[in-house]
This record gives C-alpha cells, sequence and structure tokens, in this order.
C-alpha cells in the first residue's frame, strides 16, 4: 500500500459506522471506529466512492450512518492510500475529534435492496 499525505485536502471525506458506535463517541468525546486499533487508521471515502465501499463492506449491517468530516478540522494526520489498484482513500491516522464531524446522515439501503447515494449529501457537494 503506498502512502501518499494529502495536507492540504478540503474535500469533505466520509466515515461509514453503525449509529450506536457514533452514541458512544458523543459521550467518550472521540471516536475511534471499529479499525483505528487493528489497522492503525479509520477508513474513510470520498463523495465517489461512498456507495461502492457501502455495497461492498457494509451490506450485512443495519442501523448505518454517514459521518461527514471536514478535513480542515482533524486533529491528526490523514493519508490518501491506495487501497485498491488505482484507487486513492482517505484514513485517519489517530482518534477523531467529534467536532470534526460536520454532520451525520442516515445510511439506509434503497428499495432495491441496494445502497445508494444519500440525497443529504448533494447539499454538500
Amino acid at each position: 500500500m503506498s502512502a501518499q499525505v494529502d495536507a492540504t485536502a478540503t474535500q469533505l471525506i466520509l466515515h461509514i459506522t453503525q449509529r450506536s458506535q457514533w452514541e458512544q463517541a458523543r459521550r467518550d468525546g472521540i471516536y475511534r471506529g471499529d479499525t483505528l486499533d487493528t489497522e492503525g487508521f479509520i477508513h474513510c471515502s470520498t463523495l465517489a466512492q461512498i456507495v461502492q465501499v457501502a455495497n461492498k463492506f457494509f451490506f450485512q449491517h443495519q442501523e448505518l450512518i454517514v459521518l461527514c468530516i471536514d478535513p480542515q478540522r482533524v486533529l491528526v494526520e490523514i493519508k490518501y492510500e491506495e487501497s485498491e489498484p488505482g484507487e486513492q482513500y482517505p484514513h485517519i491516522y489517530g482518534l477523531l475529534n467529534i467536532d470534526a464531524v460536520i454532520k451525520v446522515i442516515e445510511f439506509a439501503r434503497g428499495a432495491n435492496g441496494k445502497f445508494e447515494f444519500p440525497p443529504q449529501l448533494v447539499e454538500l457537494t
């Protein structure tokens, strides 16, 4: 996996999680996700990647939400790294300060059973 630091990124990044994890983070004042301890970072996506990621990795999950994260507010390093050939994904290397999350959006499956681009994200683009 090749690392590429993008310190000037201002594009919104997104993280899919279960509502219960976010509620716990709000109580704790910090978000750690479910991969920080095992992989060393919190997986995120761009707007263009979110639906594909949801359908590939979260198909069996319920009560999902999307955390809309302003990278300018994140207090730890964000790296864009190649997780799939030719595809760079944002990874947050450390605990996510919850004040970097500017919006939380419900993320449910569409009528066809697959995740679709949440209409609430359109206003953020």
